[in-house]
């Protein structure tokens, strides 16, 4: 008998005494019991600044946005002249001749093109060709369009006349006054 007990001391565990077992239950079960608690209070604490908590306004505005939107522009702004359509539209192109596009006061690169008349080239402008977008990618109104054509085609020798703005009574019938106008 003695060999079995020699052999059941040697496969002991670490505990021995019940204060043993009192320490190990409350260090396995009884810690990790506060150390969650203790996690639990720090993520739901509101000491901590939370990501995104400046743009949170805006964040739930863009989300419940209205699909369409509507835009009024002045309809009594001041209409551009052709010197200021080209300078803020025109000239990224123009006045380099960047891709392809006759440079401003050039009469040969022009020619041909006065040639065709003022509604090819207005058209041209309006709706875009070859690398040009329509209105030249700028936001105008087809009067301003036709007064930047007319000031560079003059600029290459043309001696097409200045579109006027219409008067409110004839708004309507503008563009068919604008498309005889400056021929």
């Amino acid at each position: 008998m003695s060999d079995i007990a020699d052999a059941h001391e040697g496969h002991s565990g670490p505990i021995k005494t019940p204060q043993q077992l009192l320490l190990a239950v409350f260090y396995s079960f009884v810690v990790p019991v506060f150390i969650i608690i203790g996690l639990v209070y720090y993520v739901t604490s509101n000491s901590k600044p939370a990501a995104g908590a400046v743009n949170m306004e805006r964040a739930v505005a863009e989300r419940i946005q209205k699909v369409g939107t509507v835009e009024i522009r002045d309809a009594n702004r001041v209409l551009k002249t052709g010197e200021e359509v080209f300078k803020g539209v025109c000239s990224a192109c123009h006045a380099t001749g960047a891709a392809g596009s006759p440079k401003f006061g050039d009469a040969s690169a022009w020619a041909p093109r006065i040639a065709k008349g003022f509604d090819a080239l207005w058209n041209s402008a309006l709706h875009g060709k070859g690398n040009m977008g329509a209105q030249g990618g700028g936001d105008l109104s087809d009067l301003e369009v036709a007064r930047g054509v007319v000031y560079m085609a003059n600029a290459g020798g043309a001696k097409f006349a200045e579109p006027k703005a219409p008067a409110a009574a004839d708004a309507a019938s503008a563009p068919a006054a604008m498309a005889a106008a400056p021929k």
